[in-house]
């Protein structure tokens, strides 16, 4: 089983939602600072920015095996479109690992969404 953040349509209530809906759901979170979403159109993607100072909301849920490939799939991993990664969560998150896509491409004209992604 593997602890995955979630921040865009993965989300409850998100158009890509039915992925994991029958995996854990294990609670609301926000990652460290040094992350924001940029808009890619109907989804975001979320990029490593040093300045930033309030991390990302999402959700954090584990999957099995199974499901992480179809995510993998699902982001386009082996395309170069997004890299699965570990981070960190801030409090009041425990410290084990959780994984999560990061955007790869250019966010050159991408407007910030900042912190959240609206479903």
């Amino acid at each position: 089983m593997t602890r995955v953040f979630v921040y865009g349509t993965l989300k409850r209530g998100g158009d890509n939602h039915h992925y994991i809906a029958y995996q854990q759901f294990l609670g609301a979170a926000r990652t460290v600072a040094g992350y924001t979403l940029y808009s890619l159109g109907d989804y975001p993607g979320m990029v490593r920015v040093p300045a930033d100072t309030a991390g990302v909301t999402g959700e954090i849920w584990t999957v099995d095996a199974a499901c992480l490939h179809q995510l993998d799939l699902l982001e386009g991993v082996n395309e170069g479109l997004y890299e699965r990664v570990p981070i960190r969560l801030a409090a009041p998150a425990d410290d084990q690992p959780v994984e999560t896509y990061l955007y790869l491409g250019s966010i050159t004209g991408r407007p910030a969404l900042g912190s959240e992604f609206k479903t």
